[in-house]
């Protein structure tokens, strides 16, 4: 059997407004709510994979690191520059307005609210 990542859980201040600010920034849809009780907004990935952003009392940010073509990248960058959310080329700068990543061509992180740190790279 092939092991394919299905999930995992996002912490989040307000899992709603997190999994839309997150899906808006990158262009993908929010899945109607999820769980027992609607306590997961989750936000497809791709075919197999979701993150399931859910409410905590303290969330503690994670990192999470996506790998994107050159266009999907151009337009994540502009939505970041439109909404006029701090972006950055390294995980200790996160708001420096660079894009001139360690590990690639083009690349940058930013923040939610909750401190979860995402990342960006694209080859070109």
């Amino acid at each position: 059997m092939t092991v394919t990542l299905n999930h995992t859980i996002v912490p989040a201040r307000d899992h709603h407004a997190a999994a839309r600010f997150f899906a808006e920034v990158m262009g993908l849809p929010v899945l109607a709510p999820a769980g027992r009780h609607g306590h997961f907004a989750p936000v497809r990935i791709n075919d197999q994979l979701t993150l399931d952003f859910m409410s905590v009392p303290a969330p503690e940010g994670h990192h999470l690191a996506f790998d994107v073509d050159p266009a999907t990248f151009d337009a994540i960058l502009a939505r970041l520059r439109t909404a006029g959310v701090p972006y950055g080329s390294e995980p200790g700068a996160p708001d420096n307005g660079r894009t001139d990543h360690p590990l690639c061509a083009r690349g940058l992180f930013f923040r939610d609210d909750a401190g979860n740190l995402f990342e960006v790279m694209s080859p070109a």
